[in-house]
């Protein structure tokens, strides 16, 4: 049995050794997207709040329903509406687009996922048949979920 235990002793040193000298192979895990910088953010934040203009002017509900949050809401003259209520409203509303304008367009970063836009939009349109105004400030915020910028609140005041 003694002349057992030298040998055993050899083989752990062996092993020990062997199992040492491998080189540590890195973990296959994808590399990190980079992070999208405040101009990239702000850049997209007003090419989708013209793209919503847009689709308001070609009545496309599709590119309400990708680009506003699960939970958004919308103020105007009728009180507070959510994604569901607001969409539901603006299918069936008659509105005729004939032209808009943005201008005067800001973006505040309250941090890195929230944002608000605010501009003046001009607007020769009609809804329900009764003349919109034809000035008018908005303001919309905007969260990032997922990487994505999503609008999260709109809402309009006349301008004088």
């Amino acid at each position: 049995m003694t002349s057992r235990i030298p040998l055993a002793l050899v083989v752990i040193v062996l092993l020990a050794t062997t199992a040492f000298s491998q080189e540590a192979t890195p973990s296959p895990s994808p590399a990190p997207k980079p992070a999208m910088t405040r101009a990239q953010s702000q850049r997209l934040i007003i090419s989708t709040e013209k793209k919503l203009w847009e689709a308001w002017k070609a009545k496309d509900m599709k590119v309400f329903k990708a680009n506003l949050s699960a939970d958004s809401v919308m103020i105007g003259d009728t009180g507070v509406a959510s994604k569901a209520d607001a969409l539901k409203e603006m299918e069936s509303m008659t509105c005729e687009v004939k032209s808009y304008a943005l201008s005067d367009i800001k973006v505040m970063f309250m941090n890195n996922d929230a944002a608000l836009i605010t501009y003046k939009a001009t607007q020769d349109a009609t809804c329900g048949g009764q003349q919109v105004p034809a000035a008018i400030w908005a303001t919309s915020a905007y969260v990032k979920r997922g990487g994505r910028w999503y609008a999260a609140s709109h809402q309009e005041t006349p301008a004088k």
